[in-house]
């Protein structure tokens, strides 16, 4: 098999991995209104699942990250798949409140594998030329996970019930992961092809997670989670209020931000080949956005218009991912890359736990147009960290 199969193939599985990853994430939400009436509880418990999910993939990313550099990407990837889509197996065999929870909690430790092993395997496997483009398939297989859980989950119950579609789905899972485990051989043929140039980094282990330009990656990663959850879980309610429009029409708005956003992964990946200041170029793309969200708070805008701004935004959202990546890849030698995202995407974890009682308090008290403006700050302070995370590694 000629090397650019290999490397391919080794894409594509990984790809699948982090698909499942964001499937998985969006698979309760859906059910919430079918669960409160089987297990007769209010929303505020459902959502309980969630948040124990988020934290539990916090805690323990950064530990799987040390497991992964020490024990090899591929396994940990095959049992994270498999354990996963068994938690959800069993919700729909055992359907109970306590057992969601239980379950929640072993997908969420279970969905740490992800970054860690996946962006440890593409690290190894694909040439420096290609990085790039690498690492921007693998954001938009993870971006349509995102997209296709709710419609699945939707259309499943429509012919059967959501026990029978948490099982399906689960199923679904296992299968990719056994298809993971029947192309172990491939995985080790590109890697055995490729000799990755270990970067020049005295600091490794505990040393490495707690230097300077690690931790403004976790703060970068927190800023990113912060705005793309804002816009995501947020813009059909401040659309509403703010211009007063159906819930439809605000949601087809945000589909022009979710939608641009795999594009402009794609793009950001293609870029992200061809540049060196993988930090300035996220720095740009951060500023750009803030100006976008800033328009979007102050001005009274028609509905084309403003889902332009969307569509923008969601570009240049997506367009960052793969110099984001390339960046952080940029901290370590290629040995020590499973801790290295595995501590840096806690930050995304972090933002997931802060960002809904935040927004939904300034919903509450303050103003839609409010959470605008804070998404644009938190744009231009999360330039701040991408731009002093870069000079510091090159410092």
């Amino acid at each position: 098999m000629s090397k650019g199969v290999s490397r391919l193939k080794v894409v594509c599985l990984v790809s699948a991995g982090h698909f499942l990853s964001h499937f998985y994430m969006l698979l309760v939400p859906p059910l919430f209104p079918f669960l409160k009436e089987y297990f007769d509880v209010g929303y505020t418990e459902l959502s309980l699942s969630i948040t124990i999910f988020s934290i539990v993939t916090g805690l323990t990313q950064g530990p799987v990250g040390f497991l992964v550099d020490r024990f090899g990407a591929k396994k940990l990837l095959f049992f994270g798949i498999m354990i996963e889509s068994g938690a959800f197996i069993i919700v729909g065999l055992i359907p109970t409140y306590w057992m969601l929870m239980l379950m929640m909690a072993v997908a969420g430790a279970a969905n740490s594998v992800y970054h860690p092993a996946g962006y440890s395997i593409l690290n190894y496997s694909i040439e420096n030329k290609n990085i790039g483009r690498a690492f921007s398939i693998h954001t938009a297989a993870g971006m349509l996970g995102n997209a296709v859980a709710p419609i699945t989950m939707i259309s499943i119950i429509a012919v059967a019930d959501w026990k029978v579609a948490l099982i399906v789905c689960g199923s679904f899972g296992a299968i990719v992961g056994c298809l993971i485990a029947v192309n172990f051989k491939i995985i080790d043929t590109a890697i055995s092809y490729h000799s990755t140039i270990e970067r020049q980094n005295a600091k490794t282990g505990l040393s490495l997670i707690f230097s300077t330009p690690i931790l403004l990656g976790v703060l970068f990663f927190v800023g990113i989670s912060i705005v793309e959850y804002g816009v995501s879980a947020f813009s059909v309610v401040m659309l509403t209020s703010i211009h007063n429009i159906s819930v439809a029409s605000a949601a087809v708005i945000l589909s022009a931000y979710l939608f641009a956003s795999p594009i402009g992964v794609l793009c950001g990946g293609w870029i992200a080949d061809r540049i060196t200041s993988h930090h300035i170029f996220g720095g740009v793309c951060f500023v750009v956005m803030a100006f976008l969200f800033f328009a979007l708070g102050e001005f009274q805008l028609n509905l084309e218009f403003v889902a332009v701004l969307f569509a923008c935004a969601g570009f240049f959202s997506g367009a960052v991912s793969p110099s984001r990546d390339m960046l952080i890849r940029s901290l370590a030698p290629a040995k020590e890359m499973g801790k290295v995202f595995g501590v840096v995407s806690t930050g995304f974890n972090i933002g997931c736990i802060f960002s809904p009682p935040l927004f939904g308090y300034i919903l509450d008290y303050y103003s839609a147009e409010d959470i605008f403006w804070i998404l644009g700050f938190v744009s231009l302070i999360t330039v701040m960290t991408v731009i002093t995370t870069g000079e510091t590694h090159k410092s």
